[in-house]
């Protein structure tokens, strides 16, 4: 069970995507890019495409996964975010006690996904008054202590 979802709509930041998936793959965690789209080819902000290695509606046990994380990017976080198959995919592992982790505007999707309520959070400066429920941490004020 050492797998991790990394979610990817068009318009996700590749450094902050693939870098965790680089790093993650590199320990020998499984990782499965999971695109949103209409097919497996999934394009970054800034027009690196990326070919996914599974569709969202292919997931059929979320819950053996260890838990899933939600890069930032324009307009990729809001394409998440805005993505009920996402937000319910969210929901599921949060509820059932997995990882669920985001980088810079990527917390809007767990904002959506109603899993940040009372927990410490931070985000791209311009997204912080979107996290309504976290407690919100200003990304460059914290210390390892702060989570």
């Amino acid at each position: 069970m050492n797998k991790v979802l990394v979610m990817l709509a068009n318009g996700f930041e590749e450094v902050e995507a693939l870098t965790v998936v680089d790093y993650l793959r590199r320990t020998g965690i499984e990782v499965n890019m999971v695109s949103t789209e209409k097919d497996l080819q999934v394009e970054g902000a800034h027009g690196i495409k990326v070919i996914g290695d599974l569709m969202i509606d292919d997931i059929r046990e979320p819950l053996n996964y260890r838990g899933v994380f939600i890069p930032g990017g324009l307009p990729g976080a809001t394409n998440l975010r805005d993505d009920p198959r996402v937000t319910d995919l969210v929901r599921t592992l949060a509820d059932g006690g997995k990882m669920i982790a985001s980088i810079c505007a990527g917390p809007i999707v767990l904002c959506k996904a109603g899993v940040i309520d009372g927990k410490k959070v931070t985000s791209y400066p311009g997204y912080a008054r979107d996290l309504v429920g976290a407690i919100y941490k200003q990304s460059g004020n914290m210390s390892r202590r702060d989570f």
